[in-house]
């Protein structure tokens, strides 16, 4: 990751009902975790909840330890349970869509159900929130892109200077 994030705590949080439930493994908070931690946050293991209402509590009380970063991933989709964008959108003031945007267009590159994928991402207070898919691919596709944004974003946020400041555009 391009620029300093300047540390602090992060979350994950697995949005699962087969692997809350112990039927199937998380493929993904693992490596969500791994990226969080190499780029300079304190992370601890992932919470691996339900879908639905469970989610949105999860965020909730991760939300009451002031992170600078929460990412979920899973419950993204259309089936009748994917219900994390739901859970989620409220409790952002201020949403990025063009962040799940850009999620949407990489992955369909590749992977045309991609498009499918109902994220959100933004912030809750001064902590970045993104719901990433619950695939492996979603979830690159997500890292990849927070790696070239996130310092930017919350140096804005916190209204520091910009560690990886941009070119002025004409």
């Amino acid at each position: 990751m391009t620029g300093d994030v300047s540390a602090g705590t992060a979350r994950v949080i697995v949005v699962s009902t087969s692997a809350a439930a112990g039927h199937a493994p998380d493929r993904t908070g693992p490596v969500i975790r791994k990226w969080l931690t190499a780029a300079g946050f304190t992370v601890d293991s992932p919470l691996i909840v339900a879908d639905g209402d469970p989610a949105g509590q999860a965020v909730r009380e991760a939300l009451a330890g002031d992170p600078r970063v929460i990412l979920t991933t899973g419950g993204t989709g259309v089936a009748p349970s994917d219900r994390t964008p739901e859970a989620v959108a409220p409790l952002l003031a201020l949403q990025l869509p063009g962040v799940i945007e850009e999620l949407r267009r990489r992955g369909a590159a590749s992977f045309p159900h991609a498009l499918l994928t109902r994220g959100v991402a933004g912030f809750a207070g001064d902590t970045f929130v993104m719901t990433l898919p619950g695939s492996p691919g979603g979830v690159r596709d997500g890292l990849a892109i927070l790696e070239q944004v996130l310092p930017h974003l919350l140096a804005q946020r916190s209204g520091s200077r910009d560690p990886a400041p941009h070119p002025p555009r004409d």
